[in-house]
């Protein structure tokens, strides 16, 4: 019978830098199967929060579970079963692309063919290139093989597609969907909000240390009023707002203005982003 319980619950994490909170009182759940994305401006408190749950920091206040299993006192248990991608890479600087690979794949039981891997990734024309001449695309889709490799039951991954070309991004949604399609669960942070919504199931959006918003991103961006954008051909007037869909050609006569084009939509996650956190998000 499938397990019921959360891939991932944090509940009232605090943590600390000396006199710094960069997590305060934090609670999220991440569901199994699916493909969660943390968001949060530089300095949120998201970076510590997946390390807390990766087992690389203790929690302070509060307590965290992956699989259903403390990330520090049952580690042992839990490494086979999980997949960290970090963004500075994880690989030696001299030793080349398959080398790595390959030898992350003999720490597993049973790990997936790094062949088959490398070429589904693009990574079979530069497999005898020494890490630091990876260029930075390379060495995050190297990074991304090498958290996957042991079949893992979720996967942690610290921007993605940082530094790929926009073939080599696609590729890497497309692979981060089948492991969702085959039970895996991804946790994702990123910078770029079309990856988000995209990808994403359910998206927490964190500020400060702690949770400000969650949801899908159709909830995240339904909001009660479309946008509207109108290119002129002149400078407007100090107009407080923009005039109805029904009402456009009458406010343009009474104007003088000629409307080159008219277009409507709802909020994108940008928009929700940058109304909740007042910043944006800077690579």
């Amino acid at each position: 019978m499938p397990d019921a319980s959360p891939a991932v619950s944090v509940d009232g994490l605090v943590m600390r830098y000396g006199d710094k909170v960069a997590v305060d009182g934090l609670s999220l759940t991440v569901e199994r199967g699916t493909i969660t994305a943390v968001l949060g401006p530089n300095g949120a408190g998201k970076t510590t929060t997946l390390e807390t749950c990766e087992g690389y920091r203790r929690p302070q206040q509060g307590t965290v579970r992956v699989l259903a299993l403390d990330p520090v006192r049952q580690r042992r248990d839990l490494l086979p079963r999980i997949g960290v991608m970090l963004q500075g890479g994880g690989a030696w600087s001299g030793v080349r692309a398959m080398e790595m690979l390959d030898h992350i794949a003999r720490l597993h039981a049973h790990p997936l063919d790094t062949g088959m891997l490398a070429e589904r990734l693009g990574l079979d024309d530069c497999g005898r290139t020494p890490y630091r001449r990876l260029s930075g695309g390379q060495q995050q889709r190297l990074g991304l093989a090498m958290a996957i490799v042991g079949r893992p039951e979720i996967v942690f991954v610290d921007e993605p597609t940082a530094g790929m070309d926009p073939q080599a991004r696609r590729t890497t949604w497309e692979l981060l969907e089948e492991l969702r399609s085959d039970g895996v669960t991804v946790v994702l942070t990123t910078h770029y909000m079309d990856e988000a919504e995209r990808l994403a199931d359910q998206i927490h959006i964190i500020d400060r240390g702690r949770l400000i918003a969650s949801g899908t991103p159709e909830q995240l961006t339904r909001g009660t009023s479309a946008t509207v954008r109108l290119v002129v051909d002149q400078e407007l007037p100090d107009v407080a707002e923009a005039a109805l869909r029904a009402s456009v050609d009458r406010w343009s006569a009474e104007h003088g203005v000629g409307v080159r084009s008219i277009s409507f939509g709802s909020r994108t996650l940008e928009d929700v982003f940058l109304e909740l956190t007042g910043r944006g998000l800077t690579p």
